[in-house]
């Protein structure tokens, strides 16, 4: 039997206003914003990457309506300065699903380097929905699974649940940290992501193909909408067979052959780590660049804020 959608203004998206009224800085345009994003995510995506039928003339009608709602403001902020993603290692996104106590870091330029949209704040972080992706939803051909975008914590598992009920379904922190390992063993990329309609804040865990995701999409076109997850590949060139299976692998086309050796062009590189696991020979590994910006690891970030995570928090 299938669930039905508690309507337009069911219990979570008053939870979700009303905690929008309480966030500083957050507008009742950004409360319209929200709203519309997290009832319509598969218009709203599906727009954005140019896979949905409506998507040629939606497309100049939100961008006279986003003119609109920055009217009167000094500076408006870019696409990627709202909606951004940061790249996870595995490990890093399995810390992130196994959180057991609620966490506040706000204002992480140092790890999310961008204007606005880079609060990490998780009430109820064993709260985690799994949701159909937008963006593979979008394509003609998706790459499958569908139900691999991880939405944690609240009020946003269950706004998206409410407005999601056939294309959702909530899982325990095992499930989801086997979703992570089965699209990781995919060749797939973990990314942190974080809106600006969604509180400010991070709201999911997307694990994203370079085929559909519109982010990496964007990328390829210019608009910076990902972040290195702080790490760089390094090539150890005695142990490198040359077998050109980590240049296959790489999704950002980081990683070439050159002399029968794996090369890593450093500007592209945003770390992933999927290259590491298709090395047969161990010849890559992922070392800290602090250049590249600083990795989203909960329990160090939570040191450094001076609150060490409780024992048995993380694992």
């Amino acid at each position: 039997m299938r669930r039905r959608s508690n309507g337009w203004l069911g219990p979570a998206t008053r939870a979700f206003m009303a905690e929008g009224r309480q966030t500083p800085g957050f507008t009742w345009w950004d409360l319209l914003h929200g709203y519309v994003y997290a009832r319509w995510t598969y218009l709203y995506i599906g727009n954005g990457t140019g896979g949905h039928p409506a998507a040629r003339w939606l497309k100049p009608l939100l961008a006279v309506l986003g003119r609109l709602l920055t009217a009167g403001k000094s500076e408006r902020p870019g696409m990627a300065d709202t909606y951004h993603g940061k790249v996870l290692p595995l490990a890093a996104a399995r810390k992130l699903v196994r959180v057991q106590e609620e966490v506040r870091l706000t204002d992480l330029e140092h790890v999310i380097p961008y204007r606005v949209a880079r609060d990490l704040i998780l009430r109820a972080p064993d709260h985690i929905v799994a949701l159909e992706c937008p963006c593979r939803s979008s394509r003609s051909n998706p790459c499958l699974p569908l139900d691999v975008c991880l939405i944690v914590g609240e009020p946003f598992a269950s706004l998206v649940q409410e407005h999601h009920p056939q294309r959702s379904r909530p899982v325990s922190r095992d499930e989801a940290e086997a979703i992570l390992q089965a699209e990781h063993a995919r060749g797939h990329v973990h990314h942190a992501f974080f809106k600006d309609a969604m509180l400010g804040r991070f709201y999911a865990i997307c694990n994203c193909c370079s085929c559909c995701c519109g982010a990496m999409q964007a990328m390829r076109n210019g608009t910076p909408m990902l972040a290195s997850s702080g790490f760089v590949c390094s090539v150890d060139e005695g142990a490198c067979a040359g077998c050109g299976d980590c240049e296959a692998a790489c999704p950002f086309g980081s990683i070439h052959l050159e002399d029968g050796c794996a090369h890593v062009t450093w500007e592209s590189c945003m770390g992933c780590g999927v290259c590491v696991s298709a090395c047969e020979t161990e010849a890559l590994a992922l070392v800290l660049d602090p250049s590249k910006g600083t990795p989203l690891d909960i329990p160090q970030l939570l040191a450094e804020a001076g609150r060490p995570p409780e024992p048995g928090g993380q694992r």
